[in-house]
C-alpha cells in the first residue's frame, strides 16, 4: 500500500503540467521580446522625441509619410479610433508616427497631419541618415517611386505597427489592415502586463 503511494505521488510529480496558456495576441509576436532599438529624433510637439521619454506607457511605432494616399491614413485613423475605444487607459498608450519622407515632412506639417487623427499622436523626423539608420534598425525598407509629374514621387515603404511596452521591449508587430478592435485587445493585454 505505501508503494503504490510512493509510485502515485512520484508519478504525480513527475507529470508533466501545462503552464497555463498565454493570452495570445492578434498581432505578430517577437519571442522572446527584445529590447526595441533607441533613437533621437526632432519631435512634432517641439520637444526631443526618444524611445526612453516614454518608459512606462505602451508605445505604438508607425513608419509612414503625410502625403501618403490609402495607407497612413488608414492605419492612423484605426489607431485613433483604438485609443479611443481604451477610454481612460488610452493615456498609457503613445502613438509615435515617424516619417519615411523628410525631403517634404517637416515638423509643422507632420504636427498638422496628425491632429487631423488624434492630437495626442507625436511625429518624428531628423536627417535622411538617421532616419534611414532608424529603419534599419528596425526592419523597416522605404524608397522613392516615380508619379507621372516629373516633380511629384510617391514612397513605398513599410507598413506594420510595431507594439513596445512599458518597459521598451519590442513585444508584437501588427500587420496593415487590422481593425481597431484587434489594437485594442492586444493593447488590453499588454496594459494588464501579459
Amino acid at each position: 500500500m505505501k508503494r503504490q503511494l510512493f509510485l502515485r505521488t512520484l508519478l504525480l510529480a513527475t507529470w508533466p503540467v501545462a503552464a497555463p496558456a498565454a493570452p495570445l495576441l492578434k498581432a505578430g509576436v517577437f519571442d522572446p521580446a527584445q529590447q526595441a532599438p533607441e533613437f533621437a529624433l526632432q519631435g512634432s510637439d517641439g520637444a526631443d522625441l526618444t524611445l526612453a521619454r516614454f518608459k512606462g506607457r505602451l508605445v505604438l511605432l508607425v513608419f509612414g509619410f503625410t502625403h501618403c494616399p490609402e495607407v497612413c491614413p488608414t492605419t492612423l485613423a484605426t489607431l485613433a479610433q483604438a485609443r479611443k475605444a481604451l477610454g481612460p487607459q488610452a493615456a498609457e498608450v503613445q502613438v509615435v508616427y515617424v516619417t519615411v519622407d523628410p525631403e517634404r515632412d517637416d515638423l509643422a506639417r507632420i504636427r498638422q497631419y496628425l491632429a487631423a487623427f488624434d492630437p495626442s499622436f507625436i511625429g518624428g523626423t531628423g536627417t535622411p541618415e538617421r532616419l534611414a539608420a532608424m529603419r534599419k534598425r528596425y526592419g523597416v525598407v522605404a524608397e522613392k517611386i516615380a508619379q507621372p509629374q516629373a516633380s511629384a514621387y510617391g514612397m513605398n515603404h513599410s507598413t506594420s505597427v510595431w507594439l513596445i511596452d512599458r518597459t521598451g521591449r519590442l513585444r508584437a508587430m501588427m500587420p496593415y489592415g487590422h481593425a481597431a478592435q484587434d489594437f485594442v485587445h492586444d493593447l488590453r493585454l499588454l496594459l494588464a502586463g501579459r
